[in-house]
Protein backbone atom coordinates (compact mmCIF):
# COMPACT_ATOMS: atom_id res chain seq x y z
CA UNK A 1 0.00 0.00 0.00
CA UNK A 2 1.50 3.48 -0.62
CA UNK A 3 1.46 6.03 2.01
CA UNK A 4 3.04 9.72 1.50
CA UNK A 5 4.69 11.80 4.22
CA UNK A 6 6.23 14.82 4.04
CA UNK A 7 9.61 15.21 5.98
CA UNK A 8 11.33 18.62 6.90
CA UNK A 9 14.80 18.25 7.25
CA UNK A 10 16.82 21.04 9.18
CA UNK A 11 20.42 21.53 10.27
CA UNK A 12 23.22 22.19 7.79
CA UNK A 13 21.11 20.49 4.57
CA UNK A 14 21.33 23.03 2.05
CA UNK A 15 24.41 23.49 -0.19
CA UNK A 16 25.22 19.70 0.51
CA UNK A 17 24.02 18.41 -1.95
CA UNK A 18 21.34 16.67 0.69
CA UNK A 19 17.86 16.24 -2.06
CA UNK A 20 20.73 15.43 -4.99
CA UNK A 21 21.28 12.82 -2.16
CA UNK A 22 17.84 12.60 -1.06
CA UNK A 23 16.79 11.79 -4.72
CA UNK A 24 19.58 8.52 -4.89
CA UNK A 25 18.04 7.05 -1.99
CA UNK A 26 14.15 7.21 -2.64
CA UNK A 27 14.80 6.08 -5.96
CA UNK A 28 16.54 3.17 -4.65
CA UNK A 29 13.56 2.70 -1.91
CA UNK A 30 11.15 2.72 -4.96
CA UNK A 31 9.65 6.01 -3.28
CA UNK A 32 8.43 8.97 -4.92
CA UNK A 33 8.13 12.95 -3.89
CA UNK A 34 10.41 15.16 -4.36
CA UNK A 35 13.19 17.25 -2.31
CA UNK A 36 12.99 20.92 -2.11
CA UNK A 37 14.56 23.73 -0.06
CA UNK A 38 12.92 26.09 1.92
CA UNK A 39 13.53 29.90 2.51
CA UNK A 40 13.53 28.85 6.15
CA UNK A 41 16.86 26.67 5.37
CA UNK A 42 15.08 23.15 5.72
CA UNK A 43 14.80 20.50 3.34
CA UNK A 44 11.68 19.36 2.40
CA UNK A 45 11.13 15.57 1.42
CA UNK A 46 7.34 14.94 -0.27
CA UNK A 47 7.63 10.82 0.21
CA UNK A 48 5.42 8.18 -1.37
CA UNK A 49 5.97 4.72 -0.91
CA UNK A 50 5.32 1.63 0.91
CA UNK A 51 5.56 1.48 5.09
CA UNK A 52 8.95 -0.08 4.71
CA UNK A 53 10.41 2.62 2.29
CA UNK A 54 8.98 5.63 4.27
CA UNK A 55 10.41 3.88 7.57
CA UNK A 56 14.29 3.32 6.02
CA UNK A 57 14.26 6.92 4.53
CA UNK A 58 13.48 8.63 7.54
CA UNK A 59 16.20 7.17 9.39
CA UNK A 60 18.50 8.02 6.02
CA UNK A 61 17.08 11.14 6.66
CA UNK A 62 18.71 11.73 10.06
CA UNK A 63 22.01 11.21 8.67
CA UNK A 64 22.13 12.34 4.91
CA UNK A 65 24.98 12.33 2.88
CA UNK A 66 28.91 13.38 3.57
CA UNK A 67 28.82 17.05 4.44
CA UNK A 68 25.21 17.31 6.06
CA UNK A 69 24.76 18.03 9.88
CA UNK A 70 21.02 16.93 10.71
CA UNK A 71 19.26 18.07 13.40
CA UNK A 72 16.32 17.36 13.38
CA UNK A 73 13.76 15.57 11.30
CA UNK A 74 9.92 15.91 11.32
CA UNK A 75 6.90 14.10 9.63
CA UNK A 76 3.85 14.23 8.79
CA UNK A 77 0.98 12.36 7.00
CA UNK A 78 0.66 14.16 3.28
CA UNK A 79 -3.20 13.81 1.16
CA UNK A 80 -1.72 13.81 -2.24
CA UNK A 81 -1.94 12.07 -5.17
CA UNK A 82 1.57 9.94 -5.41
CA UNK A 83 4.06 11.45 -8.40
CA UNK A 84 5.14 9.55 -10.89
CA UNK A 85 8.89 9.70 -10.14
CA UNK A 86 11.59 11.81 -7.54
CA UNK A 87 12.70 14.82 -8.26
CA UNK A 88 14.39 17.91 -6.60
CA UNK A 89 13.56 21.75 -6.95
Amino acid sequence: MTTCSRFFVSGKVQGVFFRAATQRKARALGITGHAVNLEDGRVEVLACGDDQALSDLRDWLHQGPTGAKVEHVAREPAQVEPPGGFSTG
